[in-house]
């Protein structure tokens, strides 16, 4: 019987997956002997320098550390300084492949995988990467001294094991899939980082000391607080690695922020830097214009992509007692007119978002089809009525001619009507409830930009009786609301997946909602969500997934949580021209700031330039 129970527990360690590479669902474009990735030169050559501007809101850093919840890391430092096991593609959505580990094996009983480091790989301070490193990232970063988004994250994630020197081995609390994916994602730091007289520091307490991890660059000049350069690591360990090969051209990165959209794009065009992406259709179509533009200077492009579309929305905190009944939220959202802003406003630049996986296979449609009954069946007692019988709902649309659909005024008819039936109701040149309180609802933004759309979409509301505020604070301080969620309504966007999976918890997962810093700023706390996302990170082929996200999808928006905006089939982008050249093939998915940054390679003049400035000649 002890032989028995030993070839059992040595049957459960064989590995059923071991390689150079990682997929959810087992299907690896690229063999082990690869040379490089499809999309990229491999023979680009290095130098030059590529000036950007902040893809996020931000408008200043305090910090050099990205794990942590307290202040604003610098931007890049994520992608350019430190690294991880695994590494996605740009023309993959569910596999990964080997970079500071150069093998994964997962376990037959799905329960663990182990990573094997290359021998090569290092810091940028020299040293060797270590199992012992690896885990000592992850204790942290699953401790409380990290953002609390990393322990939700890495919630199904019982412990890390050093093996030995260069091997690690994750367990999981069960079986799924996605997890190997998810630790092949741990970014990688040294024990060194932040380590006072031999004494490791608490990740919390560790701000401006200059980052030590294995990426292709190292933190160079700053101007504190405002711009930031990276220079390339001439000894950079993984220059020759096949998933490294052709990336990472460029010898500085810069990143300079500004306060505003405006000042931003002056500058662009004042040439204080060199690539930057609109997202505004009436500045794409107006102020991306004149005589830089038309001499050819400035280059101006909607790049065409396979990506999944971003959700986009005014997003309601239902942690507050006025945005509880599903009904006042319904009629809020059929108070905004899309079709006017998109010809007012929007050029007709953009689709209406419907959902919260739109343009992909995950998102919704009609009727529950029998695979979707069969998750949502069970959950029957804890979903309204209409999740069943009615189609998913979609945003409202108004149409010019009454005589061929709703207008306007019949939606708002529509919300007078729900508003009474929760409770709320207009007298006294207000919308009330039973106790004479007025509906106030503020709009929170930090740049301004918005203004635009809160505006017509406000005066609506005011039809209906609301209070409306739109409210601009500075990035920082909006940051430090949304942290505690401190607000009522705000916008915000989320990139579409092509695999979406654990993220999700915490988007929309009941602990996130009361966990501080997370991303479920709408405060979701639903058994049934609960339910079908636990069916969506324990998908174990693709159709499974696309199931469970399909009914995901649908009861959320039968919830009506958010107030969906728009979005486009493009990436608006601009760059300052004779400065940079692009590999001859486009990937499927991509973001344009990180495909610049990772795959573009700096002209002759550019590489020239840099080389002057650095030997002091002006």
């Amino acid at each position: 019987m002890r032989g028995l129970l030993y070839l059992l527990l040595l049957w459960a360690c064989v590995p059923s997956w071991a390689g150079h590479a990682y997929a959810q669902f087992g299907d690896v474009k690229y063999p082990g002997t690869f040379h490089h990735f499809d999309y990229v030169n491999p023979d680009a050559p290095k130098g030059g320098e590529l000036v950007l501007v902040s893809p996020t809101r931000l408008s200043s850093f305090d910090k050099y550390n990205p794990f942590t919840l307290k202040g604003n890391a610098a931007p890049g430092l994520s992608g350019l300084v430190f690294e991880t096991l695994l590494t996605g593609t740009l023309d993959e959505p569910t596999t990964a492949y080997g970079l500071l580990a150069e093998d994964v094996s997962v376990s037959s009983d799905k329960r663990s995988v182990t990573f094997r480091l290359r021998a090569q790989a290092r810091f940028n301070n020299g040293d060797t990467v270590l199992a012992s490193d690896v885990k000592y990232s992850f204790d942290k970063l699953t401790s409380k001294e990290a953002a609390p988004q990393f322990r939700t994250l890495y919630a199904e994630v019982i412990d890390a094991k050093v093996i030995d020197a260069r091997t690690v081995r994750f367990d999981f609390a069960r079986a799924n899939p996605e997890l190997p994916l998810i630790v092949g994602n741990l970014p990688v730091f040294s024990q060194k980082w932040g380590m006072k007289e031999g004494v490791s520091q608490p990740l919390d307490k560790i701000v401006t000391n200059l980052p030590i991890g294995s990426g292709p660059y190292k933190i160079g000049r700053v101007v504190f607080g405002r711009d930031i350069s990276y220079d390339r690591d001439p000894n950079y360990w993984a220059r020759d690695v096949n998933v490294r090969r052709g990336l990472f051209n460029f010898d500085r990165i810069t990143y300079r922020l500004y306060k505003d959209n405006t000042a931003q794009l002056e500058g662009f065009k004042a040439g204080e830097f060199d690539f930057i992406q609109s997202f505004v259709a009436r500045e794409w179509a107006r102020a991306y214009a004149g005589k830089a533009f038309n001499t050819g200077q400035l280059i101006k492009r909607e790049l065409k992509h396979g990506n999944a579309g971003d959700f986009q929305g005014f997003l309601f905190n239902t942690r507050l007692p006025k945005f509880q009944d599903v009904r006042v939220r319904e009629a809020i959202g059929l108070a905004m007119d899309f079709e006017w802003m998109n010809r007012q406003l929007f050029y007709n630049a953009y689709q209406r978002v419907r959902g919260y996986f739109v343009a992909s296979d995950f998102e919704a449609t009609g009727l529950p089809d029998a695979a979707e009954l069969a998750l949502l069946t069970p959950l029957r007692a804890q979903l309204a009525p209409e999740v069943f019988s009615a189609p998913v709902p979609m945003p409202p649309r108004t149409e010019i001619d009454p005589a061929s659909g709703q207008t306007l005024r019949d939606h708002l008819r529509q919300a007078k009507a729900l508003l009474a039936q929760a409770g709320w109701t207009y007298r006294e040149g207000a919308l009330r409830n039973a106790q004479g309180e007025p509906f106030t609802l503020e709009f929170l933004d930090n740049s301004g930009a918005m203004g635009r759309v809160v505006t017509p979409f406000a005066k609506n509301l005011e039809k209906l009786g609301f209070v409306v505020n739109y409210k601009v604070i500075d990035f920082a301080v909006l940051q430090k609301r949304l942290d505690v969620f401190d607000f009522e309504i705000i916008s915000n966007r989320n990139v579409g997946s092509e695999s979406p999976g654990t993220e999700l918890m915490e988007r929309f997962g009941s602990k996130a909602a009361g966990t501080e810093g997370s991303g479920n700023f709408m405060g979701i706390q639903d058994s049934a969500v609960d339910a079908l996302l636990e069916k969506v990170i324990s998908s174990k082929t693709r159709p499974q997934l696309i199931t469970a996200v399909r009914a995901l999808d649908r009861v959320l928006r039968h919830g009506h949580y958010a107030v969906p905006h728009w979005y486009g089939g493009v990436h608006r982008v601009a760059w300052r021209n004779g400065r940079f050249e692009q590999p001859a093939v486009t990937p499927r998915y991509y973001q344009p700031e990180a495909w610049a940054v990772s795959t573009w390679w700096a002209t002759r003049d550019n590489q020239a330039t840099l080389a002057a400035e650095t030997r002091g000649q002006p």
